[in-house]
């Protein structure tokens, strides 16, 4: 593709988060948009994630988004013409202690107001909706059965076939170098393969944000924080169709249609860089929580380990809107989640773009809230 010079929209980054706002962006009538990604499309955060999706959130805002990607996540196929590998299991919450339990009931309550349809379950209906399940030394359940996990490969690579029918333009191997600011606002990018001038920058770079958004001057308390996980090789269909996971537990366990286990846990110490190795240490403790958790899976073999980078703030919720620099936005800081709420994201952002009223009002995610103290704390992360 010739590179072009001059763009209505310029978005940094080709995950999910950067191609559902693009492909909105289109389809609301603004086709004028180029996307550039430093590697190749999917090959950051989002190629590398466990692909949950679920509205068992611990804040309001988290449970809209949640539940509104989980409509959107429904008629995905049909609306983007491809297949996107949505299995909606569930999600099994797991708690361990009193305090842990009562906190899920609590966030429950809130997800009830807002129409999400979880439920406590008992040992014997966890045991019903996950058949190979040793969980009895757990306090309580929590289900949601709308939830789930879908292909982030396949999902990415259908927004971004639909977005380049409606005139999209993407990038590979562009990697941003610089912001241009002019007059307090920013008017184009800097790139490996070149300069392009736009009326508007969106930042959707992931785990790399603070970097990008430092190129115009602008701060962000982001940072990416690394996430070990493993595939095993298939086993019999069935032995956990939903996703299991837990905080205090610090694991989440899903089957994929194939029968392969897809799990992770979140690290010790949390590095916080960009190094993208594997540790004999996770593999090692991962598989004596699958082994406790799931006995029929003693014996299987890992067929692969890897790992990705979260996008972290300081709050666990993302970041939406303009910075102190005009035109510049971000939609960044999804806190390990992005792949689960980028349809939505993508789509209220692009609506407040052209003017629009967004489905999700998501003033509240605006950066300037950490120097204001105003926290939107999820409780339901790991």
């Amino acid at each position: 593709m010739e590179w072009k010079n001059k763009a209505d929209v310029v978005i940094i980054g080709g995950g999910i988060i950067g191609s559902a706002t693009a492909y909105n962006l289109a389809k609301l009538g603004r086709s004028d948009v180029v996307v550039l990604e430093r590697g190749t499309v999917c090959c950051g955060s989002t190629g590398r994630c466990g692909a949950g999706i679920r509205a068992q959130w611990g804040t309001e805002m988290n449970c809209r988004l949640g539940i509104a990607a989980l409509d959107i996540f429904e008629q995905l196929d049909e609306e983007l013409g491809m297949q996107v590998g949505l299995n909606q299991g569930g999600y099994l919450l797991v708690a361990y202690t009193e305090r842990e339990f009562k906190n899920l009931k609590k966030s429950m309550e809130l997800q009830h107001r807002l129409g999400i349809k979880t439920k406590t379950v008992s040992l014997a209906e966890a045991r019903e909706i996950c058949p190979a399940l040793d969980a009895s030394d757990a306090v309580g359940f929590t289900y949601h059965a709308r939830d789930g996990h879908a292909d982030p490969f396949l999902t990415t690579f259908a927004f971004v076939e639909a977005a380049k029918m409606l005139g999209v333009s993407y990038f590979r191997h562009a990697e941003c170098t610089g912001v241009t600011v002019r007059n307090g606002r920013a008017v184009g990018v800097d790139t490996t393969l070149g300069h392009i001038d736009a009326d508007i920058v969106i930042n959707c770079a992931g785990p790399y944000a603070q970097v990008v958004a430092s190129m115009a001057g602008v701060e962000l308390p982001n940072w990416g924080d690394r996430h070990e996980i493993m595939i095993t090789e298939p086993v019999a269909p069935g032995v956990c169709p939903s996703m299991l996971m837990s905080f205090s537990g610090n694991y989440y366990i899903q089957q994929r249609p194939n029968g392969s286990i897809i799990c992770g846990m979140s690290p010790a110490g949390h590095p916080q860089d960009f190094k993208l190795g594997t540790t004999w240490r996770f593999m090692t403790e991962m598989s004596r929580v699958l082994n406790k958790l799931l006995p029929v899976t003693r014996g299987i073999r890992v067929v692969r380990q890897w790992s990705g980078l979260y996008d972290m703030t300081p709050d666990g919720s993302p970041i939406i809107g303009e910075t102190d620099v005009k035109n510049f936005y971000h939609s960044t800081g999804y806190s390990g989640h992005g792949f689960m709420l980028g349809p939505i994201a993508g789509r209220i952002l692009a609506q407040s773009l052209i003017g629009n009223k967004p489905d999700i009002d998501f003033s509240m995610l605006d950066y300037r809230r950490f120097a204001r103290g105003e926290l939107i704390v999820e409780p339901n992360i790991t």
